[in-house]
Protein backbone atom coordinates (compact mmCIF):
# COMPACT_ATOMS: atom_id res chain seq x y z
CA UNK A 1 0.00 0.00 0.00
CA UNK A 2 1.53 3.46 -0.90
CA UNK A 3 2.10 6.01 2.08
CA UNK A 4 4.27 8.91 2.93
CA UNK A 5 4.58 11.65 5.71
CA UNK A 6 5.97 14.58 4.44
CA UNK A 7 6.80 16.46 8.57
CA UNK A 8 5.51 20.01 9.01
CA UNK A 9 3.58 21.08 5.54
CA UNK A 10 0.72 22.09 7.24
CA UNK A 11 -1.06 24.83 5.91
CA UNK A 12 -0.06 27.74 6.83
CA UNK A 13 0.75 31.78 5.78
CA UNK A 14 3.01 30.92 2.83
CA UNK A 15 5.45 33.67 1.81
CA UNK A 16 6.77 34.59 -1.42
CA UNK A 17 9.70 33.25 -3.02
CA UNK A 18 9.97 30.26 -0.31
CA UNK A 19 9.52 26.60 -0.81
CA UNK A 20 8.23 23.28 0.71
CA UNK A 21 8.90 19.51 0.67
CA UNK A 22 5.81 18.04 -0.34
CA UNK A 23 6.00 14.58 -1.71
CA UNK A 24 8.09 11.82 -2.67
CA UNK A 25 8.64 10.24 -6.41
CA UNK A 26 10.51 6.83 -6.57
CA UNK A 27 10.74 4.81 -9.79
CA UNK A 28 9.32 8.36 -11.75
CA UNK A 29 6.07 8.00 -10.02
CA UNK A 30 4.38 10.37 -7.43
CA UNK A 31 3.73 9.05 -4.19
CA UNK A 32 1.31 11.82 -3.28
CA UNK A 33 0.79 13.85 -0.38
CA UNK A 34 0.17 12.73 3.18
CA UNK A 35 0.79 16.07 5.65
CA UNK A 36 1.37 15.59 9.45
CA UNK A 37 -0.46 18.85 10.19
CA UNK A 38 0.22 18.48 14.16
CA UNK A 39 1.29 21.97 14.86
CA UNK A 40 3.58 23.69 15.10
CA UNK A 41 4.00 24.49 11.65
CA UNK A 42 6.46 26.45 9.82
CA UNK A 43 5.14 26.39 6.07
CA UNK A 44 7.38 28.05 4.08
CA UNK A 45 8.63 30.36 5.85
CA UNK A 46 12.39 30.48 6.52
CA UNK A 47 14.28 29.48 9.49
CA UNK A 48 16.79 31.99 10.67
CA UNK A 49 17.43 30.48 14.12
CA UNK A 50 19.70 27.55 13.48
CA UNK A 51 19.17 26.59 17.47
CA UNK A 52 15.61 26.47 16.69
CA UNK A 53 13.30 23.22 16.94
CA UNK A 54 12.07 23.76 13.32
CA UNK A 55 15.36 22.69 12.08
CA UNK A 56 14.71 18.97 13.07
CA UNK A 57 11.50 18.41 11.10
CA UNK A 58 10.23 22.62 10.29
CA UNK A 59 8.01 21.96 13.33
CA UNK A 60 6.10 18.76 12.36
CA UNK A 61 5.58 15.67 14.15
CA UNK A 62 5.85 11.76 12.42
CA UNK A 63 3.14 9.55 11.88
CA UNK A 64 2.54 6.14 11.26
CA UNK A 65 2.49 6.52 7.23
CA UNK A 66 5.77 5.85 5.07
CA UNK A 67 6.81 5.16 1.73
CA UNK A 68 8.94 1.88 0.38
CA UNK A 69 11.92 1.87 -1.44
CA UNK A 70 14.94 -0.50 -1.80
CA UNK A 71 17.65 0.00 -0.40
CA UNK A 72 20.74 1.31 -2.67
CA UNK A 73 17.95 2.65 -4.64
CA UNK A 74 17.17 6.38 -6.18
CA UNK A 75 14.65 8.38 -4.29
CA UNK A 76 13.46 11.90 -5.30
CA UNK A 77 11.81 14.91 -3.36
CA UNK A 78 9.44 16.89 -4.68
CA UNK A 79 9.42 20.71 -3.50
CA UNK A 80 6.71 23.31 -4.53
CA UNK A 81 6.80 27.06 -3.73
CA UNK A 82 3.39 26.77 -2.19
CA UNK A 83 1.23 23.97 -0.46
CA UNK A 84 -0.26 21.97 -3.20
CA UNK A 85 0.06 21.84 -7.04
CA UNK A 86 1.49 24.58 -9.00
CA UNK A 87 -0.05 27.81 -9.62
CA UNK A 88 -0.01 28.49 -13.26
CA UNK A 89 1.85 32.01 -13.54
CA UNK A 90 4.16 31.47 -10.35
CA UNK A 91 7.00 32.82 -11.09
CA UNK A 92 8.43 31.48 -8.18
CA UNK A 93 7.52 28.03 -8.61
CA UNK A 94 9.51 26.18 -6.89
CA UNK A 95 11.30 28.52 -5.19
CA UNK A 96 13.00 32.43 -6.28
CA UNK A 97 15.57 32.35 -8.27
CA UNK A 98 17.22 34.28 -6.07
CA UNK A 99 17.58 32.02 -3.75
CA UNK A 100 20.74 30.58 -4.19
CA UNK A 101 22.74 28.50 -2.07
CA UNK A 102 23.39 24.07 -1.33
CA UNK A 103 21.17 21.62 -0.71
CA UNK A 104 22.14 18.94 1.59
CA UNK A 105 19.83 15.45 2.82
CA UNK A 106 20.44 13.95 6.48
CA UNK A 107 18.46 10.42 7.77
CA UNK A 108 18.13 9.37 10.83
CA UNK A 109 16.37 6.15 12.79
CA UNK A 110 12.55 6.91 12.41
CA UNK A 111 12.26 5.87 16.33
CA UNK A 112 14.05 9.39 17.03
CA UNK A 113 11.50 11.24 15.78
CA UNK A 114 14.16 13.71 14.53
CA UNK A 115 14.98 14.61 18.17
CA UNK A 116 18.73 15.10 19.41
CA UNK A 117 22.28 13.82 18.03
CA UNK A 118 20.40 11.40 15.45
CA UNK A 119 20.98 12.96 12.11
CA UNK A 120 23.40 11.53 9.08
CA UNK A 121 24.33 13.70 5.99
CA UNK A 122 23.96 11.45 3.27
CA UNK A 123 23.66 14.43 0.52
CA UNK A 124 25.06 17.14 -0.18
CA UNK A 125 25.61 19.79 -3.08
CA UNK A 126 26.88 23.46 -3.38
CA UNK A 127 28.42 25.39 -5.35
CA UNK A 128 30.30 24.15 -9.06
CA UNK A 129 31.01 25.25 -12.13
CA UNK A 130 29.80 28.75 -11.34
CA UNK A 131 26.37 26.47 -10.47
CA UNK A 132 24.72 26.38 -7.48
CA UNK A 133 22.59 23.53 -6.31
CA UNK A 134 19.77 25.63 -5.92
CA UNK A 135 19.99 26.55 -9.49
CA UNK A 136 19.81 23.02 -10.53
CA UNK A 137 17.00 22.37 -7.98
CA UNK A 138 15.16 25.10 -9.81
CA UNK A 139 16.05 23.61 -13.75
CA UNK A 140 14.83 20.29 -12.19
CA UNK A 141 11.23 21.85 -11.20
CA UNK A 142 11.53 21.44 -7.55
CA UNK A 143 13.26 17.79 -7.50
CA UNK A 144 16.00 16.39 -5.63
CA UNK A 145 17.50 13.03 -6.54
CA UNK A 146 19.62 11.12 -4.63
CA UNK A 147 21.05 7.49 -4.29
CA UNK A 148 19.98 5.88 -0.55
CA UNK A 149 22.76 4.46 1.03
CA UNK A 150 22.57 0.45 1.40
CA UNK A 151 20.90 0.87 4.21
CA UNK A 152 19.91 -2.19 6.28
CA UNK A 153 16.01 -2.48 6.21
CA UNK A 154 14.29 -0.58 8.53
CA UNK A 155 11.95 2.78 9.07
CA UNK A 156 13.94 5.87 8.52
CA UNK A 157 13.22 9.94 8.73
CA UNK A 158 14.88 11.60 6.03
CA UNK A 159 15.17 15.15 5.82
CA UNK A 160 15.93 17.43 2.50
CA UNK A 161 17.18 20.87 3.19
CA UNK A 162 18.30 23.80 1.49
CA UNK A 163 20.04 27.25 2.74
CA UNK A 164 19.49 30.29 0.60
CA UNK A 165 22.21 32.53 0.94
CA UNK A 166 20.91 35.91 -0.78
CA UNK A 167 20.98 37.59 2.48
CA UNK A 168 23.52 35.55 4.13
CA UNK A 169 26.20 38.34 4.25
CA UNK A 170 25.01 39.19 7.52
CA UNK A 171 25.22 37.17 10.52
CA UNK A 172 21.52 35.31 10.97
CA UNK A 173 20.12 35.95 7.33
CA UNK A 174 21.04 32.85 5.99
CA UNK A 175 17.45 30.94 5.41
CA UNK A 176 16.84 27.63 5.90
CA UNK A 177 14.23 25.20 4.45
CA UNK A 178 13.71 21.83 5.84
CA UNK A 179 11.17 18.85 5.63
CA UNK A 180 10.88 15.23 6.63
CA UNK A 181 9.21 12.14 5.25
CA UNK A 182 9.50 8.81 6.82
CA UNK A 183 10.53 6.11 4.62
CA UNK A 184 10.47 1.99 5.35
CA UNK A 185 13.70 0.59 3.48
CA UNK A 186 13.46 -2.81 1.74
CA UNK A 187 16.05 -5.45 0.86
CA UNK A 188 19.33 -6.90 1.72
CA UNK A 189 21.39 -3.45 2.73
CA UNK A 190 24.14 -4.02 5.17
CA UNK A 191 24.72 -0.13 6.41
CA UNK A 192 23.38 1.02 9.72
CA UNK A 193 23.35 4.10 10.73
CA UNK A 194 25.85 4.92 14.08
CA UNK A 195 24.13 5.49 17.29
CA UNK A 196 25.22 8.96 17.61
CA UNK A 197 24.81 11.40 15.14
CA UNK A 198 24.40 15.53 14.64
CA UNK A 199 21.76 17.49 16.38
CA UNK A 200 20.00 19.50 13.81
CA UNK A 201 19.71 22.21 16.71
CA UNK A 202 23.53 22.48 17.36
CA UNK A 203 24.34 21.40 13.20
CA UNK A 204 25.26 24.69 12.12
CA UNK A 205 26.53 28.17 13.64
CA UNK A 206 25.18 31.68 12.21
CA UNK A 207 28.75 32.66 11.80
CA UNK A 208 29.91 29.68 9.83
CA UNK A 209 32.28 30.28 7.01
CA UNK A 210 28.84 28.62 4.97
CA UNK A 211 26.16 29.83 6.62
CA UNK A 212 27.28 34.05 7.03
CA UNK A 213 28.31 33.83 3.18
CA UNK A 214 28.21 36.92 0.49
CA UNK A 215 26.59 35.38 -3.13
CA UNK A 216 27.39 38.54 -4.75
CA UNK A 217 31.22 38.36 -3.99
CA UNK A 218 32.23 36.35 -6.99
CA UNK A 219 33.19 33.53 -4.88
CA UNK A 220 33.79 30.18 -7.26
CA UNK A 221 33.55 28.04 -4.33
CA UNK A 222 31.91 27.44 -1.24
CA UNK A 223 32.61 25.47 2.04
CA UNK A 224 29.18 23.84 2.46
CA UNK A 225 28.48 24.19 6.05
CA UNK A 226 27.94 21.41 8.78
CA UNK A 227 28.85 17.85 9.43
CA UNK A 228 30.74 15.57 7.20
CA UNK A 229 29.05 13.01 5.34
CA UNK A 230 27.67 9.68 6.31
CA UNK A 231 31.09 7.15 5.44
CA UNK A 232 28.21 5.09 3.82
CA UNK A 233 26.94 7.69 1.43
CA UNK A 234 28.20 8.15 -2.23
CA UNK A 235 30.50 11.49 -2.50
CA UNK A 236 28.47 14.96 -3.39
CA UNK A 237 29.05 17.30 -6.13
CA UNK A 238 30.48 20.72 -5.86
CA UNK A 239 32.44 20.14 -2.49
CA UNK A 240 35.73 19.84 -1.05
CA UNK A 241 36.30 19.46 2.79
CA UNK A 242 34.16 21.56 4.82
CA UNK A 243 35.52 23.79 7.93
CA UNK A 244 36.19 20.88 10.68
CA UNK A 245 35.73 20.15 13.98
CA UNK A 246 38.30 20.70 15.94
CA UNK A 247 41.26 18.14 15.14
CA UNK A 248 39.43 15.86 12.24
CA UNK A 249 40.87 12.95 11.03
CA UNK A 250 42.34 13.80 7.16
CA UNK A 251 40.40 11.90 4.28
CA UNK A 252 41.41 9.14 2.46
CA UNK A 253 41.25 9.80 -0.92
CA UNK A 254 39.65 13.10 -2.54
CA UNK A 255 40.99 16.14 -2.40
CA UNK A 256 40.02 19.59 -3.15
CA UNK A 257 40.44 21.90 -6.27
CA UNK A 258 43.49 24.23 -6.36
CA UNK A 259 42.64 27.02 -7.77
CA UNK A 260 42.66 29.96 -5.59
CA UNK A 261 38.98 31.50 -4.73
CA UNK A 262 37.15 34.06 -2.47
CA UNK A 263 35.87 30.93 -0.09
CA UNK A 264 36.82 27.51 0.53
CA UNK A 265 34.77 24.74 -0.79
CA UNK A 266 32.85 21.75 1.14
CA UNK A 267 33.70 18.36 2.08
CA UNK A 268 34.31 15.21 0.01
CA UNK A 269 33.58 11.94 1.42
CA UNK A 270 36.17 9.36 2.68
CA UNK A 271 35.93 5.38 1.52
CA UNK A 272 33.91 3.44 3.82
CA UNK A 273 37.24 1.78 5.28
CA UNK A 274 38.29 5.19 6.86
CA UNK A 275 35.01 6.76 8.30
CA UNK A 276 34.65 10.31 8.84
CA UNK A 277 33.73 12.45 12.64
CA UNK A 278 30.17 12.38 11.40
CA UNK A 279 29.61 11.82 15.33
CA UNK A 280 31.24 14.77 15.54
CA UNK A 281 29.19 17.95 16.46
CA UNK A 282 29.90 21.00 14.14
CA UNK A 283 30.16 23.98 16.47
CA UNK A 284 31.54 27.47 16.36
CA UNK A 285 35.30 26.33 17.43
CA UNK A 286 37.64 26.98 15.01
CA UNK A 287 41.45 26.16 14.00
CA UNK A 288 43.66 28.98 15.44
CA UNK A 289 45.00 30.96 12.58
CA UNK A 290 48.64 30.62 11.11
CA UNK A 291 50.61 32.75 9.05
CA UNK A 292 51.51 31.47 5.91
CA UNK A 293 54.87 30.34 5.15
CA UNK A 294 57.24 30.44 2.25
CA UNK A 295 57.24 32.81 -0.82
CA UNK A 296 54.90 29.97 -3.28
CA UNK A 297 54.74 31.39 -6.75
CA UNK A 298 53.35 34.64 -7.98
CA UNK A 299 51.58 37.47 -5.91
CA UNK A 300 50.01 37.65 -2.82
CA UNK A 301 46.92 35.62 -2.16
CA UNK A 302 43.70 37.77 -2.40
CA UNK A 303 41.43 38.23 0.68
CA UNK A 304 39.33 34.68 0.92
CA UNK A 305 41.79 33.13 -1.57
CA UNK A 306 43.38 29.74 -1.64
CA UNK A 307 47.02 29.86 0.06
CA UNK A 308 47.68 26.55 1.07
CA UNK A 309 47.19 22.56 1.71
CA UNK A 310 48.22 19.90 0.22
CA UNK A 311 49.16 19.48 -3.74
CA UNK A 312 48.67 23.10 -3.68
CA UNK A 313 51.38 24.88 -5.85
CA UNK A 314 50.19 28.35 -5.74
CA UNK A 315 51.07 31.34 -3.38
CA UNK A 316 51.16 31.37 0.43
CA UNK A 317 51.25 35.14 1.59
CA UNK A 318 48.09 36.65 2.01
CA UNK A 319 47.67 40.28 0.91
CA UNK A 320 47.16 43.23 3.22
CA UNK A 321 48.22 41.72 6.40
CA UNK A 322 45.84 38.98 6.23
CA UNK A 323 46.89 35.84 7.52
CA UNK A 324 47.02 32.35 5.76
CA UNK A 325 44.40 30.34 8.13
CA UNK A 326 43.96 25.88 7.97
CA UNK A 327 41.06 24.90 7.49
CA UNK A 328 42.53 21.05 6.97
CA UNK A 329 45.15 19.35 5.47
CA UNK A 330 43.89 20.12 1.74
CA UNK A 331 42.78 23.50 2.18
CA UNK A 332 44.14 26.92 3.63
CA UNK A 333 42.32 30.54 3.52
CA UNK A 334 43.55 33.96 3.36
CA UNK A 335 41.19 35.68 6.38
CA UNK A 336 41.99 38.62 7.99
CA UNK A 337 44.34 38.72 11.19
Amino acid sequence: MKTSTLLALAAGKLVAGHATFQSFVIGGKDQGQHFAVQTPSNGNNPILDVTSTAMNCNGGKATADQVEVAAGSEITFQWHHNDGAPTAGDNDEPIAASHKGPVMVYIADAASNGEGAVWQKIFEEGLSGGKWAVDKFITNKGAITIKLPNLAAGNYLIRPEIIALHEASAVGKAQFYNGCGQIKVTGSGSVKLPAAGTDMTKAYSATDAGVKFDIYSGATTYPIPGPKLFSGSDASEGSTPADPAPAPSAPASSAPATTAAPAPSASASAPATQPKPTTTLITSAKPAPTSGSGSGAGAAVAKWGQCGGKEYKGATACADSWVCKEWNPYYSQCVQA
